[in-house]
């Protein structure tokens, strides 16, 4: 492996230069910045006479594969998710290890200066990063195929006990391939867990159908898919919106997810689906804000997931949650965290909290540093719904 830094003009001027390359071989990007750098760097090497060859790898199905009959997308992910399971899903490749040896090329680094920068970029980093080969995913994946999957359809929604895969930062970052988890889990059907199983490949398909729309629907990553809700009057409260992000709103469940965020990098999907909808129908504030603070600290952050779940929360995307239905999150928190392991876990001021208010700690006389709730529920619903009907 080489490793080159600078523009990609001279990048690429550098490699073609040193190694004589006539063909290039890659896994696109179809969304976002990593597609508009792939444009230019096809565009850039064709003049070049370099033959360009892109795969499809990030996805079961590519943004195109899964089409209407009139080869117009679907907005809605019921049928999507109908024509998405009939189509076969395409096993992962084997790699023949020897084979590749005998091909490789062998040359002294293209640039010295440059591994030298990287090494010290990487000796920069805050945390340490382990557990991150490909051994170590197909690990989880196995862990949690045989002990979480089963569960699945009724666990994946309670934080504090280990019902997901955990296995989006991995996906995320290619350590394991979507189509490893995808078979894997199939496999699985006929075991008695099959009710399981199809709850988490609609998961994989939620991934495909968010992708599908980013890539016909750009505009979405700063625009509502919903026109009639593009110009919604959203505040930008920079107080309450810091409140949110630190986890001191004062409702336990918003704050231990906002928490575990800032800890990690990573918070259970359910908790990203409270947070959202409190930051937007609670403060009613910019779901935009919401999304590029997520971007900028999940590590397993996918551009298209990560817009359309935002978007769904805030009642402005494709197939999203109408608007008047607005989490309640003190009703969230009694039905996923009801003993309020998860809160304690996270929201250290509540670590010896009695159950009896774990979810409302104002309502007892015990004295805490944790922070009032910052905003009424019951009246911030009324006007995010009211924000909503001025623009039906």
């Amino acid at each position: 492996m080489h490793i080159l830094h600078g523009d990609i003009d001279d990048v690429f001027v550098r490699l073609i230069s040193r190694t004589h390359m006539n063909a290039i071989f890659f896994n696109k990007d179809e969304v976002g910045r990593g597609k508009e750098r792939d444009d230019y760097v096809r565009t850039f090497l064709q003049k070049y006479g370099v033959d360009v060859y892109a795969y499809d790898d990030a996805h079961l199905h590519g943004a195109f594969e899964v089409l209407k009959a009139d080869g117009t997308p679907y907005k809605v992910y019921t049928p999507y998710y109908r024509a998405w399971r009939k189509r076969p899903k395409r096993f992962p490749s084997s790699v023949d290890m020897a084979l590749l040896r005998e091909h490789m090329l062998h040359m002294t680094p293209i640039s010295e200066d440059d591994e030298r920068a990287f090494t010290m970029w990487l000796s920069q980093c805050t945390k340490r990063w382990e557990r991150t080969s490909e051994q170590d995913a197909l690990h989880v994946l196995q862990q949690f195929i045989d002990t979480a999957l089963p569960y699945y359809h009724r666990k994946r929604d309670i934080p504090s006990v280990t019902g997901t895969s955990r296995l989006s930062p991995h996906i995320k970052t290619g350590t394991i391939s979507i189509r490893t988890v995808f078979h894997a889990v199939a496999q699985q059907f006929g075991n008695g867990h099959d009710e399981a199983v199809e709850t988490y490949i609609k998961e994989l398909a939620w991934r495909d159908f968010y992708h599908m729309i980013y890539a016909h629907f750009p505009f979405t990553k700063t625009e509502a898919f919903i026109e009639k809700y593009r110009h919604l009057p959203w505040s930008r409260d920079d107080e309450r919106f810091e409140a949110w992000k630190e986890g001191k709103t004062g409702f336990p469940l918003v704050d231990a997810g906002m928490r575990q965020l800032k800890e990690e990098g990573w918070m259970h999907n359910r908790l990203r689906m409270i947070a959202a909808s409190f930051l937007t129908k609670d403060y009613l504030i910019d779901w935009r804000m919401g999304e590029q603070y997520f971007q900028h600290m999940l590590i397993d952050y996918d551009e298209a997931s990560n817009i359309g779940g935002w978007q769904w929360a805030a009642s402005v995307g494709a197939d999203a949650v109408l608007y008047f239905r607005v989490f309640n999150p003190i009703e969230q928190s009694k039905k996923f965290d009801p003993d309020g392991t998860y809160i304690r876990t996270y929201v250290q001021e509540l670590a010896s909290f009695p159950s009896l208010y774990i979810h409302e700690p104002w309502k007892s006389n015990i004295k805490t540093d944790y922070p009032a709730p910052t905003v009424d529920h019951q009246l911030q619903r009324q006007r995010a719904i009211a924000l909503f009907r001025m623009n039906e």
